[in-house]
């Protein structure tokens, strides 16, 4: 077994090491890491989410609806075929991706996308086989964040599963506050299935009248970032506030995050949505960002070819132009560093790639995939 995992990183790490784009000669610092930015391809329309394969190539999502692939140094320029119809407008379309914890065996992935219905369109997520050569097969829908609705906001939409297979999907309350508090109401919410979209007997509201099943925990505006700790198993995850607000949640079955009831923002138009910033009954987040950093994706550092950051959790900050390093003592928030600013422009998805390194693609008509490598 041994020597298998170290042929298949070795693997890996070619598939992704030959030629890159363009190298940044420009050594950049941060308080524990020297580190290059490596430009993989621009030629991605608005790059939303990544998934890497066993053998190291790249899945990612573009928002329009499409599904890349990345492979051997290159953006292969036929998508992948498959994919279901999405509804690409506003902040909806094409948006994350997540393989099965046993992909190897069974061949299967999940998409979230905004799909369109009677009424408008909601966050869904798709059950598919990915076939080499074959595109996605036996593509099934398992979960619908109803009611659907018009607009083009708010889908939320990340995928993650946790050490018992379960799996986790965040759905925004499509700009529609009131929808988080409601629990016959899906929107705002994170939901927690089994790998086939039924709904675990265990999930916290199971049985309870007038209540969604699928429910773990509610009080969300619009999380765009989750990740799964590997150290401890906790699933964590960031969301959008409205202006100021943005919050780094640790997610608790069950539980209330506040929005909009509690909340550090305040409306676009300069309006108070709340006076109240925590309440009882209700999760404080773990870190609060006042202005908003718009957090978008959410990876846990394990590797070694960066070992002062090894622990650490990072997002892309959209309004930022920024990545940001979080270091955490257990649960608690001890601090952050900004890196990559004003150098690569609405950093949409980051991940920790096979090789140990750190990927990212920023969210632009003419997007990029991106390296971070020691210097």
């Amino acid at each position: 077994m041994p020597r298998r995992r170290d042929f298949l990183t070795t693997t890996a790490a070619a598939l992704l090491a030959a030629p890159a784009v363009a190298r940044a000669q420009m050594v950049l610092r941060s308080t524990k890491a020297s580190y290059r930015v490596v430009t993989l391809t621009q030629d991605l329309e608005q790059p939303w989410g990544m998934a890497f394969l066993p053998d190291g190539r790249l899945l990612i999502t573009e928002r329009p609806g499409r599904l890349r692939v990345f492979a051997n140094g290159r953006l292969e320029r036929a998508p992948v075929g498959g994919v279901p119809r999405v509804h690409a407008s506003g902040q909806g379309g094409l948006l994350d991706i997540c393989l099965h914890p046993r992909f190897a065996e069974n061949r299967t992935l999940y998409l979230s996308y905004s799909g369109p219905g009677d009424g408008g369109s909601a966050t869904v997520l798709a059950r598919a086989e990915f076939r080499d050569g074959g595109g996605l097969r036996n593509v099934q829908p398992i979960f619908e964040a109803l009611p659907r609705t018009s607009g083009g906001l708010h889908f939320g939409s990340r995928i993650v599963f946790d050490r018992a297979g379960l799996i986790y999907v965040t759905a925004g309350e499509r700009y529609q506050m009131q929808r988080a508090q409601r629990l016959d109401d899906l929107g705002g919410k994170v939901v927690r299935l089994r790998d086939d979209g039924s709904v675990p007997p265990d999930n916290p509201f199971v049985g309870r009248a007038g209540v969604r099943p699928e429910i773990f925990s509610y009080g969300h505006r619009n999380p765009q970032g989750m990740a799964m700790n590997p150290a401890t198993g906790r699933i964590w995850l960031v969301e959008h506030g409205p202006r100021g607000g943005d919050e780094l949640n640790l997610l608790k079955a069950g539980a209330n995050y506040g929005w909009p009831l509690a909340t550090h923002g305040i409306d676009y138009s300069g309006s108070v949505i709340s006076p109240n910033k925590s309440l009882p009954g209700m999760e404080d987040p773990v870190r609060v960002w006042v202005p908003s950093i718009s957090p978008s994706g959410l990876a846990f550092y394990t590797g070694d070819r960066f070992p002062g950051w090894k622990g650490s959790v990072f997002t892309g900050a959209l309004s930022n132009n920024a990545l940001f390093r979080i270091e955490l003592d257990g649960e608690r928030y001890v601090g952050e560093e900004r890196l990559l600013v004003d150098l690569l422009p609405y950093i949409r998805d980051v991940r920790q790639g096979p090789d140990g390194l750190i990927y990212v693609v920023t969210h632009t008509d003419s997007g990029g995939l991106y390296r971070l490598e020691p210097a």
